[in-house]
């Protein structure tokens, strides 16, 4: 798994870290059941410090997408609630949109832009969830 992070960004690490990781799953580089790296070895793969490495996957583990256990660390466990997803995704939603709207975006480049970064998550078979 390749993850770069931008040390320059004003993104915090941690929510660098966990996006990427959605990312691969989305694209099914990494799999249910797939274990995630140590703690320890992603923080010195990456150059972060290990209570960000921490932080990212106890934030993967409250959305959903890992489980994590004291023996076998965290492993990608997709047991999401539809109906939480949802609510949040509205809610970023919302902000993005207003967002959107105040800088003049239509409404057709919005949709377009959408279904252009969906396309572009299921462009290539066998790299979907």
């Amino acid at each position: 798994m390749l993850i770069e992070i931008d040390f320059q960004s004003e993104e915090a690490l941690y929510m660098q870290l966990r996006n990427q990781i959605v990312l691969e799953i989305a694209r099914s580089k990494i799999r249910e059941g797939d274990p995630l790296p140590s703690v320890w070895q992603m923080a010195g793969d990456i150059g972060i410090n290990m209570h960000t490495v921490n932080k990212a996957y106890a934030v993967l583990r409250d959305e959903g997408f890992v489980s994590i256990d004291r023996r076998r660390g965290a492993i990608i466990a997709l047991n999401g609630d539809r109906q939480k997803t949802e609510e949040e995704l509205r809610s970023q939603l919302l902000v993005l949109l207003a967002k959107s709207i105040c800088k003049e975006i239509p409404r057709t480049d919005v949709h377009a832009l959408v279904d252009e970064i969906y396309d572009e998550l299921l462009s290539n078979p066998g790299e979907v969830c």
